[in-house]
This record gives C-alpha cells, structure tokens and sequence, in this order.
C-alpha cells in the first residue's frame, strides 16, 4: 500500500512541478502583475483536499461505525503544521516574484538547486546520512545555479531592467533555499508527533499548512489591494476575461497537487527524495518551456542543465549502491543429515 501512495504521489507532484510554473508564467506573460495574488493560488486550492479526506472518513464510517474519528490532529501536531504553513505563505511570495521576473527555463534551474539546500537541512534536522555521491551531487547543483549568474543579458525579459532580473534571481535563490528547509522540517515534525502518521492525517497536515499560508497571503493581498484590483485585471488581460479566471483556478488546483505529492513522498519514504523527485523533473520543465513560452536556451542554462543532470545521476548511483549494502546476505540453508 505504501509503494503505491508513493507512485501516486511522484505523479500528483510530477503534475504539480511541470504544471505550476507554466500556469504562472503564463498569467504574467499575458498582463498578470499581482505577486501576492499568485502567491495565494499556491495554496489557495486547499479546499480541493478535502474530498478524499471525507471519502476516508466514510469509509471508516463504513468499517468502524459510529467510533470511527472524524479526525486525527491533536493540538501540538497543529501548531507545528500551522507554523510551517506560515513559512510556506512567505515561501510562497518569493516563489512568485521570481517566476515574475524570470523566464521558466531559468526559474526552474536555481529552483533545482533546493536539492542542495535540502540535502544540508536534512542533514541538520533529521541526521540524513551523506555519501560521497550526494556531496558531489549537492555540489554539481550548486555550480550549475552559479553559471546561469554569469551572464543574464541574453536571458532578461523584454522591458524588464538588470536590477529587476536581478531581484528575480535572488527572490527565487532565497524561495530554493526556504523550500529546502522547509521539506526536512516536514520530516521531522512527523518524527517528532506523538502520534501515529497515517495518510489521512498526512492530508490535514496539508490542509492546516495550506490554509495558514493562505491566510498569510491574504494580508498581502489586502495590504497591496489586490481584490479591488482583479477585476480590472481580468478585463484587460490579453488572452481574455474567461481565459484570466480559468488561469487562475487552474493554478490553484495544479499547485495543490504539487505540495500533496511533496508531504506525501516524504510520509512514504524522505524529505531528501521529495527533493530529488523535483530535481529529475527539471528536464521536463526546460523542454515544455521552450515548446510553449519559445524561450532562449543559452550555453549557460545548457550548461547548468547537464551539471543538474549528472548531480542526479550521482545521486541516484550513490543510492542505489547504499540500499545493495542495507540488503541482508541470502540465507542458505545447510542440508541436514539423515540420521543412521
């Protein structure tokens, strides 16, 4: 059962990685200029969790009758999971105002350098253990996020002026590096809840952090007049007013099925996987940038891609090794003697 959530949740989080950022790409490319307006829609599809949260209910309803609990949360798990639904909320913005700023192809490079961040996290937080392949592997993404620095003159957006990109760029540093903490500090808030994991409260874990970054970014929205401005927005958004609000929830459900997947492989197997799994996308992403936005592909970003690349097949080589070495020795069995 839990390599099948884990399967499910590599897809609910391959969705969310690819789709996410050409969703939100695209509300900016064709007039959207409110950050804090799509920082809400990273989280703002919470509601969507509930659905297979009743689903589970009823079908414990069904099994336990009336004893079955309506939920599993105790309080100490819900401040936790509230207090990093607030890290998420300002991971949120700075995620935004560097996707604002930045073409997705480039985004996505230094956003693959979380895996690096994580890795140390991790390491801090919940003693993950380090080989010499996750080193290199940390190390090669960090190179490859310093080489798109070099030289962004080709890369910059049109309009858009050098401080502008450069804000972008260490907007979406600063997000890489929050959301690589953010994934150890999941693990160990399981770890340290006095109380069973199980998927179902995995999900109200998802929805308390989702609903406090909601919140979060609702002040901003206020703060910055944001409602009072959608409207407006929507009409004069260039693919059109039905298209502007179908962007917008389409962002909100895809991003949803992005953090789902995130907690949910960290449930099933580690923070530094969920990690991983968002790095080997990088490929996907790149590709589907320059199919649908045209994006320029310097020698920088073909760079940095291949040393993302072979930081993952690193990676994956050292783990492949270490699990070999966790396996026990078959048993033979010795062939007993009849007696005379």
């Amino acid at each position: 059962m839990k390599k099948v959530l884990l399967i499910l949740n590599c897809i609910l989080l391959s969705i969310g990685n690819c789709g996410s950022p050409l969703i939100m790409r695209l509300y900016f490319i064709h007039g959207g200029k409110r950050v804090w307006l799509s920082s809400w829609l990273e989280t703002g599809g919470w509601p969507i969790v509930l659905l297979p949260l009743t689903v589970t209910y009823f079908h414990r309803r069904s099994t336990q009758g009336p004893r079955a609990k309506l939920y599993f949360m105790k309080p100490p798990l819900f401040i936790a999971s509230a207090g990093i639904g607030i890290i998420t909320g300002f991971d949120d913005y700075l995620y935004a105002y560097g996707l604002a700023r930045l073409p997705v192809s480039t985004s996505s490079l230094i956003i693959a350098s979380q895996l690096a961040f994580t890795a140390g996290f991790a390491f801090l937080l919940v003693r993950q253990k380090f080989t010499s392949y996750s080193i290199n592997a940390v190390v090669l993404l960090s190179i490859g996020a310093g080489v798109l620095a070099l030289d962004t003159r080709n890369d910059r957006p049109a309009g858009e002026s050098n401080k502008q990109y450069l804000v972008g760029f260490l907007m979406t540093v600063a997000a890489a590096a929050l959301y690589g903490f953010l994934l150890p500090l999941i693990e160990l808030t399981y770890k340290k809840a006095k109380q069973e994991i199980t998927y179902s409260l995995v999900m109200e874990v998802q929805i308390v952090m989702s609903l406090f970054a909601t919140l979060l970014c609702t002040v901003g929205m206020l703060i910055n007049k944001d409602f009072k401005a959608i409207p407006r927005e929507a009409r004069e958004f260039e693919l059109g007013e039905t298209k502007y609000y179908v962007v917008l929830v389409w962002s909100a459900i895809i991003q949803q099925g992005f953090f789902l997947g995130a907690i949910g492989i960290i449930f099933c197997a580690s923070s530094l996987l969920s990690a991983v799994v968002i790095a080997v996308l990088l490929p996907v992403t790149e590709i589907l940038a320059v199919i649908f936005y045209q994006e320029k592909f310097q020698a920088e970003k073909g760079v940095a891609l291949v040393l993302s690349l072979w930081g993952f097949a690193s990676y994956f080589y050292g783990e492949v090794k270490q699990s070999k070495k966790k396996k026990p020795p078959p048993e033979t069995e010795v062939p007993q003697i009849p007696d005379s």
